[in-house]
């Protein structure tokens, strides 16, 4: 068990390391499906780290967030990073959707898959993910509504 602790955590300290999770404010969501978990976070531009966005050719803008997925999954009590392709629409609950162009960002054995979208001020956005962990089964659907406020 500490041994699966410890890898998570060296792994979710990875994606803090590299600014993609908000050190303050909401904390990173997850699904889990069978031995797998797909983790999750939305944070606009802005509240990351200007080297971070550099250094990994993100645009910072209060007008933007970026969409962080990673997945791990749970080999006999330890999780492990895995590698996940992802693809998806961000848009209104009832409105238009727009696709997500995901990238992949790898530290160590660490991937992450990222977007960056353009947000609306204080309107629910809806995201409806597809998340390929396993290449011999369908992709795991995962879907989430958030809100986001630009600052001015």
């Amino acid at each position: 068990m500490l041994k699966c602790l410890l890898s998570y955590h060296r792994a979710l300290a990875v994606v803090l390391l590299l600014g993609l999770l908000p050190l303050s404010g909401q904390a990173q969501q997850f699904e889990r499906i069978g031995n797998y978990q797909i983790h999750y976070s939305a944070v606009s531009t802005s509240f990351l780290p200007e080297s971070v966005t550099e250094a990994h050719g993100i645009q910072r803008s209060p007008a933007l967030a970026l969409l962080n997925v990673s997945v791990l999954e749970d080999v006999d009590g330890e999780l492990r990073p895995t590698n996940a392709s992802v693809s998806g629409t961000v848009g209104e609950l009832q409105g238009e959707r727009t696709p997500l162009q995901f990238r992949t960002l790898r530290e160590g054995s660490t991937q992450s898959q990222v977007a960056v979208f353009r947000i609306r001020d204080d309107e629910p956005m809806h995201f409806a993910l597809e998340v390929r962990y396993d290449r011999n089964q369908e992709p795991a659907e995962v879907g989430f509504i958030q809100r986001f406020h630009i600052d001015r």
